[in-house]
């Protein structure tokens, strides 16, 4: 059984959209019946996030690398006991009240590790056919759907910390990072991956993307 859990965010100037984050994470946070712990990895910010995590009661953490990969490891660094379960998301996304839920029962249930899925919240600053696109190359990950995947995603992902440390937990990756752990805990024998649409968050669909090859750099290829 899973004995706690920590939530990593990892976060580079991101004051116009984390308070939707930890709002969201503190509701989902409260319909677990054991302690959440979450932390925001300040990563190269130089805005108000900070100031944004304070008033939510978030505990922070800065580093100045501007690397994902390395943010989401070092904020699960000091997680070692193997009933912990690690969750991460963005700061530009919202996790589903039932985030955490969904992911506990999958991990009582037997699963090492979770790779959720995201809805978009807003296609006007993109353009026309987009959306469309976008839904063809997710189709049957829409709420309501039940079933596996293919995608993998930073923003909906949890891990049994003794998984994570088994297969060497995030490389120090700019991007691709959730996919290349995704990658080496599927191939490690004996663990056991589950990819859930009941695992949701709602991410944004902004036009500037902060990593070059990322989901923003995936929407603007589509066609």
């Amino acid at each position: 059984m899973i004995s706690a859990v920590r939530v990593v965010v990892p976060a580079h100037d991101e004051e116009a959209l984390i308070d939707g984050c930890l709002a969201a994470l503190g509701t989902a946070a409260a319909q677990v019946p054991v302690p959440v712990d979450v932390l925001v990895v300040l990563d190269a910010c130089s805005d108000a996030t900070a100031s944004v995590c304070a008033r939510h009661g978030a505990r922070t953490v800065s580093v100045p690398w501007r690397n994902v990969g390395a943010a989401r490891a070092f904020g699960f660094a000091g997680a070692q006991e193997p009933d912990v379960w690690l969750a991460t998301t963005d700061a530009d996304s919202r996790v589903a009240p039932d985030w955490l839920t969904a992911q506990l029962h999958l991990a009582d249930s037997g699963a090492d590790a979770v790779l959720g899925v995201i809805d978009v919240d807003d296609w006007s600053a993109h353009r026309p056919g987009i959306r469309e696109a976008f839904l063809r190359l997710y189709d049957g990950t829409e709420r309501g759907r039940t079933g596996q995947h293919r995608h993998v995603h930073g923003a909906s992902l949890g891990v049994r910390a003794s998984a994570y440390r088994r297969v060497g937990g995030f490389a120090p990756l700019a991007v691709g990072e959730d996919r290349d752990l995704a990658d080496r805990l599927d191939a490690e024998p004996g663990l056991t991956v589950v990819r859930s649409t009941a695992v949701r968050a709602t991410t944004s669909a902004r036009r500037n993307p902060r990593a070059a090859g990322g989901f923003g750099d995936l929407l603007a290829a589509l066609r």
